[in-house]
């Protein structure tokens, strides 16, 4: 950068500015300064910039496995010491990831995986006095509510998928699932079905519990009233579509539709079914949650609630960096949509 500054006759900070197309200097000093740094093929060094700045321009996102696995809904015994899968459905996780990588490539951010114990809360110093992130995206069942509460305290940048509360003091991006599964419900309603299954996610997260209240509220707008022999949770995971499913079969052999709170436990409830003789959607009809890329190509294709995982990830990243850049804080939910296929 001296020898830029040298050959265009300005200060280093002058060509800092001019490469950065910064306002304060002139166009024609812009000019001069940017044809003689490629002329001499000359880069900015990001570590070095990195250091002057105090900014890494990394994106941590922090998963955690799915510590609380039942055994019962593995569909083969786990090898030992291997880790358990996500707690996020995986089409949609995937989805979500590739939306959330692409929005931050534009707007100059890597992203950085972190995986660890959800009672780990050494992370958070590790990552911030490191400055190796400048803020984090939180998923679904990857956090602690004391791990909030300390990134709070720490001032830290961050955003969190799948809560939905304006109250909040940090930035949060989530699904209408209240309205998801309601529309779920009065679909199968509509269609005559009045012994539906609930398929639910993980019995204490927000996401789940929001996607109940709206199958309750759909029921009890049609004057039933939800069977607890008829409502099950699990992870979102096929495994535990097909296990809970079969257990909800030997509870209740005459439900005649399925709510499942993502497709991935809607795919495997699905094959459950057929494998006992039943058609879809003729004897059971079956909806699922997400609208991943799959749900088009099942046979039959998937009726579900659209939940577009690339848009979830677009807007984690917008909202994290409008935080880091004016700490404003932002409160998103995605509208939800029914897309009727043949499975319902």
């Amino acid at each position: 950068m001296a020898d830029i500054a040298r050959l265009a006759g300005v200060s280093k900070a002058t060509v800092s500015r001019a490469l950065n197309d910064s306002p304060l200097v002139s166009r024609e000093t812009r000019e001069r300064v940017q044809v003689l740094a490629r002329a001499h093929d000359f880069e900015i060094n990001a570590t070095a910039r990195r250091l002057s700045t105090r900014q890494s321009n990394v994106i941590a996102l922090r998963m955690c496995p799915n510590e609380r696995l039942d055994p019962s809904e593995a569909a083969s015994p786990t090898p030992a010491g291997s880790p358990p899968g996500p707690r996020l459905a995986a089409g949609f996780l995937l989805e979500l990831i590739s939306g959330l990588t692409a929005q931050l490539h534009t707007k100059g951010y890597d992203l950085l995986l972190v995986q660890g114990s959800v009672a780990d809360t050494g992370w958070i110093s590790r990552y911030l006095d490191s400055g190796r992130a400048d803020g984090f995206v939180l998923l679904q069942g990857s956090y602690t509510s004391e791990q909030l509460r300390l990134l709070e305290e720490r001032g830290a940048a961050f955003v969190v998928w799948g809560l939905d509360s304006s109250s909040r003091s940090f930035s949060t991006v989530t699904g209408d699932s209240f309205a998801g599964g309601r529309l779920a419900t009065r679909h199968l309603l509509a269609r005559g079905r009045k012994r539906i299954a609930f398929l639910g996610g993980p019995e204490l997260e927000q996401e789940a519990r929001d996607r109940y209240r709206g199958y309750s509220a759909a029921l009890a707008a049609a004057g039933l009233q939800a069977d607890d022999a008829l409502i099950t949770h699990g992870f979102y995971s096929a495994e535990a579509g097909s296990a809970r499913l079969r257990a909800l079969l030997a509870r209740r052999p005459d439900l005649d539709a399925v709510f499942a709170c993502s497709d991935t436990m809607a795919i495997a409830a699905i094959d459950i079914l057929q494998a006992s003789g039943r058609r879809v959607p003729d004897d059971v009809a079956v909806v699922g949650y997400d609208d991943i890329a799959l749900a088009a190509h099942t046979d039959p294709p998937l009726t579900t609630v659209r939940q577009p995982g690339p848009l979830a990830g677009r807007l984690l990243a917008d909202s994290l960096i409008q935080r880091l850049q004016t700490r404003a804080v932002s409160h998103i939910s995605i509208p939800a949509e029914l897309v009727v296929r043949g499975s319902a």
